[in-house]
């Protein structure tokens, strides 16, 4: 089944990056892990995006959306996101970091890419 997910976003993690550093922006994507995990597990799950995902103001997200996120992160298969997975996930998304030379040479060199 494929499915067509579109959404508006603004990027600013560009913008991230420029006012809190390396160190910053690593402590902020990290903080957004530990907000949509499940505390027991220690990894973002269907069941933890679902019911945290309020937070980010996307009540309104459908089982097939969540689904379709966690997928396209989850590098080792096993339905979840650990924190390497989100991290990567996040630049992913990120057209601005990752059309930036300066942010693309930062990325490969903390080896998210």
């Amino acid at each position: 089944m494929v499915v067509d997910i579109a959404v508006d976003f603004e990027d600013y993690f560009p913008s991230m990056v420029e006012r809190l550093g390396t160190e910053g922006l690593i402590m902020e994507l990290c903080n957004g892990f530990r907000l949509l995990m499940d505390g027991e597990r220690g990894l973002i799950t269907f069941q933890s995006l679902k019911k945290n995902s309020v937070v980010l103001g996307l009540n309104d997200m459908r089982d097939d959306e969540i689904v379709c996120m966690l997928s396209e992160g989850d590098l080792d298969g096993d339905g979840a996101l650990n924190q390497v997975e989100f991290c990567i996930l996040m630049f992913r998304l990120s057209p601005g970091l990752m059309d930036n030379n300066g942010s693309k040479q930062w990325v490969e060199e903390y080896g998210v890419i």
